[in-house]
């Protein structure tokens, strides 16, 4: 019996070659390659184009495991607290562009949902985003079921 492919793993090998450069870049306040979706993913169905897709988080359940992973978890909140730096300095838009600037609300959306005792999320979205989390990320998330999640 063969063990199934982890499904974050496609997370883990998109990141291996650029996440140190995608740090960098958003040390600098300016992110300019392409690496948004699987360094701040959102959920599936949120973007159209093929990357969204292959990048995007399926559930809550998938959010929960993302979040708990050894080392996409932790990257994360890194790459949450080196924009969380730029607060009063530079803008969303001014870091990522359009529309990264709204995947990024997405991203920090969907994970301040999945992990509430983790605030830099939620101080993203304050900084960032008006304070108001993506209304689209909520309804995917409490779309025809009662899994418990905070409408905040």
């Amino acid at each position: 019996m063969t063990t199934p492919p982890d499904p974050l793993q496609r997370f883990v090998d998109a990141q291996a070659p650029v996440f140190d450069h995608a740090c960098a870049e958003l040390a600098a306040g300016r992110k300019r390659t392409h690496w948004m979706w699987f360094v701040f993913p959102q959920l599936r169905g949120l973007g159209r184009s093929a990357t969204a897709m292959h990048y995007g988080i399926d559930s809550r359940d998938e959010a929960l495991a993302y979040w708990h992973h050894p080392l996409l978890g932790p990257r994360l909140a890194r790459c949450a607290t080196l924009v969380l730096a730029q607060a009063g300095r530079r803008s969303a838009h001014d870091i990522f562009g359009s529309p990264d600037d709204l995947k990024l609300c997405s991203c920090m959306t969907l994970f301040d949902a999945v992990a509430p005792e983790q605030p830099v999320f939620r101080r993203v979205l304050d900084a960032f985003c008006g304070g108001r989390p993506d209304a689209r990320t909520l309804a995917h998330l409490g779309q025809g079921r009662d899994d418990g999640m905070p409408a905040r």
